[in-house]
């Protein structure tokens, strides 16, 4: 029997992890209400990985059923049906794909929910059972999909276009005998960029190393700037999700004010519980993209990763500190 461990998450909106748009959003903005989905439980072995708090990330031998519990929400000022039923997903261009309509595939056939729809009054909350079941002769893989909480707001004299709002849970299901494959990553290269609207970045080409995908998230601090400035923690840009052995850059964006540098930069990626830092130096150029550096990469210890916290950065997109003044570390 899987081990679960139950998450506290709060807040009506949920935590799941794909929109209507299958962007990384966890609620539909509805024009006549919103709902939300949020995942309930997560494997004991996984509670220290931020992806299983809002996704179903699991690995599991051929023969085995697992049962994972959702809440839907209903934020609006009137009464919902919400649909629920599992959808098809892929990867596609390093981005997590959940495909239009209720299209199948082989871990959409192994899921099932013990309920297909849910009526909510105004604020109104209700949960769900998710079920998948291997099959004992499944092959070895990873499998993509969505469970989705739908509504359909139905066409009327005042809004003549019936539409459909949908908020949606990702599975990243591995199925194998034995342990859970490794999950890794390295940082190739690092490239600074200055935008056609002015704002710099900086591109880090990354390699999924491991033998599950990835969900890239992170944060990069400059130090040593321009007399000596310090500016950050400023966050990656997210949506790259990497399959085994490809690669793809993870971007940072910041402030066209930024100053040309040169910079000490420290990049922090992350993806679940596997957490790498690089450090380089480099220098953003007036237009175009700059040159390319290697970085110094180290491996950084998972009570890192646990006790880490991204600070928010003020309104230009800059913590800005003069050395003289008592430095902050650089996390």
């Amino acid at each position: 029997m899987t081990l679960l461990a139950v998450l506290c998450a709060g807040g009506a909106g949920g935590v799941g992890g794909v929109g209507a748009s299958a962007g990384t959003g966890a609620v539909a903005a509805e024009p006549r209400g919103t709902i939300g989905i949020r995942l309930l439980e997560a494997p004991v072995s996984h509670r220290g990985d931020p992806r299983a708090l809002s996704y179903i990330v699991d690995h599991l031998n051929p023969g085995t059923t697992i049962r994972r519990k959702v809440e839907i929400s209903n934020t609006s000022g009137k009464r919902r049906h919400v649909s629920l039923y599992p959808a098809a997903a892929d990867v596609v261009r390093n981005r997590f794909n959940a495909l239009a309509g209720r299209p199948k595939n082989e871990l959409v056939s192994w899921m099932s929910l013990d309920r297909d729809a849910v009526d909510l009054p105004p604020g109104g909350r209700a949960t769900a059972q998710v079920t998948i079941g291997v099959p004992p002769i499944a092959s070895r893989g990873e499998r993509f999909g969505v469970v989705w909480a739908e509504v359909a707001a139905e066409a009327d004299d005042a809004h003549p276009v019936r539409v459909v709002n949908r908020v949606g849970i990702r599975v990243y299901l591995d199925v194998g005998p034995g342990g859970e494959p490794p999950s890794d990553f390295r940082v190739e290269r690092l490239t600074p960029a200055r935008t056609s609207d002015g704002s710099v970045q900086l591109a880090a080409l990354t390699r999924n190393t491991g033998e599950r995908t990835l969900d890239m998230n992170g944060a990069l601090s400059l130090r040593e700037g321009p007399g000596g400035l310090q500016a950050g923690p400023f966050p990656a840009d997210l949506g790259v999700t990497l399959l085994p052995g490809s690669v793809a850059p993870v971007t940072v964006t910041m402030d066209r004010r930024m100053p040309d540098g040169p910079w000490k930069g420290r990049l922090t990626l992350t993806s679940g519980m596997v957490k790498r830092a690089v450090t380089a130096t480099f220098t953003f150029p007036a237009a175009g993209q700059g040159r390319s550096v290697e970085p110094d990469e180290n491996y950084l210890p998972l009570v890192g990763l646990v006790a880490g916290v991204v600070v928010p950065v003020t309104a230009l997109g800059l913590m800005v500190r003069r050395r003289r003044r008592a430095a902050v570390p650089v996390s």
